[in-house]
């Protein structure tokens, strides 16, 4: 067990309010205190943050679908997650669920293996994001439509009794018989709308049947229309309904993000990595087609936009310097809010005692990340590389 010690910062944000030159008290892989530097009992031993950085939860990515030059659909297995939470590490994020895009039964039964081996092992993967395959061929964006098909009876099953840790299901509600979101819903999966054309009627009728998620806001939906006004008016209106946003510049234009902003609904930042992230290659495979980056873009050749090559520090800070977002809230989304989605409000997103000691250290002006803990070991120091034998990287 990790021995209890604590960080200390010259700024501590701890989901709610700032705190100056406080401590954190670690007990193992939980938080014990947070607690002015000057009131720590003797004999703790100090980790102190170097001057200016800051001190705030671990980052949690409800969509990665690789990172580190590895594609999850390319091998789902426990060692392409471990490369990918790596890899994402070095951009701040503690906790995350490998996503795997719409393909064959056969891989997601192995997708559902390798996560379920990783979460036992592996604190930084919560779970996995299965996107696709029900979905709607009228919005595939670079899925594979042939492999698109309705679910069945089987299928519920399957992912009930698949699931470790936390599931996300992304689906067109639109293609999916009356009751399918809500047997997952009823089981502790969570749904959310995406690559779907239903109607607003058809959206609220799923969120009324459990869906509570939105993925990629604005990306691969039906369009916000004066007479139709799509998944995107209830987002907006739905008070429980979290928004995730996809926040590189390109997916989605800065005014419309703002807008979403000014919703009732929840947002929270996603990456929607794909391999280059943290990675050297400057292009990956996917279905077969080749995907180049290029001024931050990931797109095919025809210059249909596929995932996205930030990590979640990069959405963080485009939130401020795009949106005009404050830097604490901006965190909240990267954060609390993602939390809160997954059903794990209550244990990560906060740095509060009771709550599992994920942090990130970090420039507040470049959102560069120095340090990060996972479940109260430092799995990232100031060199950007592991310190140890931490078995996850």
């Amino acid at each position: 067990m990790t021995q209890r010690h604590a960080v200390v910062a010259r700024t501590v944000f701890d989901g709610l309010g700032l705190h100056h030159d406080h401590a954190v008290v670690i007990d193992g892989g939980d938080i014990a205190a947070i607690l002015p530097r000057s009131g720590l009992p003797a004999g703790v031993p100090v980790h102190a943050l170097q001057d200016g950085a800051w001190l705030a939860p671990g980052f949690i990515d409800c969509q990665v679908n690789g990172g580190g030059d590895v594609l999850f659909n390319d091998a789902p297995t426990v060692a392409t997650i471990e490369r990918i939470v790596a890899a994402h590490l070095r951009l701040g994020t503690t906790a995350l669920l490998p996503t795997l895009i719409t393909d064959t039964p056969a891989k997601m039964r192995a997708a559902l293996g390798a996560v379920r081996e990783a979460v036992a092992t592996n604190p930084a993967v919560l779970g996995i994001h299965l996107e696709g395959p029900f979905l709607s061929p009228e919005k595939p964006g670079v899925h594979d439509r042939a492999l698109f098909r309705a679910p069945t009876e089987a299928d519920a099953a399957a992912l009930i009794e698949g699931r470790a840790g936390t599931m996300l299901v992304t689906l067109a509600p639109e293609r999916v018989p009356a009751g399918f979101i809500r047997r997952l819903a009823d089981a502790g999966i969570r749904v959310a709308l995406g690559h779907s054309a239903a109607t607003y009627a058809e959206t609220k009728a799923a969120l009324a049947e459990g869906l509570t998620g939105f993925t990629h806001l604005f990306n691969a939906m039906r369009a916000l229309e004066s007479r139709e006004p799509g998944p995107i008016a209830a987002a907006l209106e739905t008070p429980d309904a979290w928004l995730g946003l996809i926040v590189d510049g390109h997916h989605v234009a800065p005014p419309m993000l703002r807008l979403a902003l000014r919703g009732l609904g929840r947002p929270m930042l996603v990456s929607d990595a794909m391999p280059p992230v943290g990675g050297r290659k400057s292009g990956f495979v996917l279905n077969g087609v080749e995907i180049s980056v290029r001024e931050g873009r990931c797109t095919r050749a025809n210059g249909t936009l596929a995932g996205a090559a930030i990590g979640m520090a990069d959405a963080v800070r485009n939130c401020v310097e795009m949106l005009g977002v404050p830097l604490t809230e901006a965190l909240c989304y990267a954060s609390a809010e993602p939390a809160a989605f997954l059903g794990l409000g209550g244990t990560l997103g906060r740095i509060a005692p009771g709550y599992r000691a994920d942090l990130v250290a970090f420039d507040p002006r470049t959102i560069a990340i120095h340090q990060a803990w996972v479940a109260g070991r430092m799995r990232l120091d100031e060199r950007g590389s592991a310190p140890g034998s931490a078995p996850s990287l």
